[in-house]
């Protein structure tokens, strides 16, 4: 049960990490999530039925929720279309793009197909049970990730994205195009959408249409579980504790799914406990706990990503 609720968490905490990107770094309301992530697991469930390796699925299913990311940013600057619409647009034009990877079949079984977790199993069987090698290789993928995006996120063009949100007025002072960051942003938050997806359909053993269904709601639901465990406004602790809000936010789930018949729920409410969740998390930050960075006591605000920060005019830094 414990190793159940670490895999999915940490699969899934994958795509809470695009959600933090998306949502509170760059402050835009992306609704892609919902049509990348099956499209992630639909282009690995194809990848290894060809069959490839599962190295080049991965690298497929990136490019393939980069790629959708670029759409949607894409229709965003260049159409100016609302952010919401323009994800919504291109989540729903997924669903028809996502058969036609999968051959027009509305899911693809991996039941009997070499994955990564059927080969680590195999080549660690012999020293750990199965379930505690997939949720060992499941930590460390999702805690390389973490690390390439905490480097990444201090770098100069990371620097740069993270301020784009919370002051876009100061990136068009420094001669930069905010269009142009927006479409590097979304593409990579889609893309680790992607590879979110194909983690599911390799850990699950099929591919599925509908796969995404809800995947924004619960990535939202996990950042603000995560959000309330741990108060920081560093770039490290926020991917940290992003990864921490998924692991509990299936965890709930799971036990609602097992445990919720004795308050008469059925998996037909999990849904219904999402929003809920969604709710209550909204109403106890506005009440009172507000997990976002504070005002420091000269005036200067820092922004969502933590790592910038603004100053008056003329303040020395």
């Amino acid at each position: 049960m414990i190793a159940g609720m670490l895999t999915e968490g940490l699969i899934y905490g994958i795509m809470v990490f695009a959600v933090l990107i998306t949502f509170r770094i760059l402050n835009f309301a992306d609704m892609t999530v919902d049509g990348s992530f099956p499209l992630g697991a639909a282009v690995m469930a194809v990848a290894l039925s060809k069959p490839l390796p599962w190295a080049a699925g991965l690298f497929l299913a990136f490019f393939c929720g980069a790629l959708a990311g670029l759409v949607t940013a894409l229709i965003h600057t260049r159409l100016k279309i609302p952010d919401l619409l323009s994800g919504i647009l291109t989540m729903t034009m997924l669903y028809s793009i996502n058969l036609r990877v999968m051959g027009n079949r509305a899911n693809i079984s991996l039941l009997r197909v070499p994955t990564l977790f059927s080969s680590a199993e195999q080549f660690f069987g012999g020293i750990l049970p199965a379930p505690a090698v997939i949720v060992l290789l499941c930590l460390a993928v999702v805690l390389f990730i973490k690390i390439l995006l905490d480097l990444f996120f201090h770098t100069d063009f990371g620097l740069t994205l993270g301020a784009l949100g919370a002051n876009p007025q100061l990136i068009i002072s420094q001669g930069m195009n905010p269009d142009t960051l927006k479409i590097c942003g979304i593409s990579l938050a889609n893309g680790l959408v992607g590879i979110s997806g194909a983690f599911a359909a390799m850990y699950q053993g099929f591919a599925d249409v509908n796969l995404g269904s809800g995947m924004i709601v619960s990535g939202l639901a996990s950042l603000m579980i995560g959000e309330f465990l741990v108060r920081s406004n560093k770039i490290m602790v926020l991917t940290m504790r992003a990864a921490l809000g998924s692991v509990l936010y299936r965890a709930l789930m799971y036990l609602a799914r097992n445990y919720g018949y004795h308050v008469n729920m059925t998996a037909n409410d999990l849904k219904l406990l999402t929003g809920l969740l969604i709710i209550l998390c909204i109403i106890v930050s506005r009440r009172g706990f507000r997990p976002g960075p504070p005002k420091n006591r000269r005036g200067a605000v820092e922004t969502v990503s933590g790592f910038i920060k603004t100053r008056p005019f003329g303040e020395r830094a």
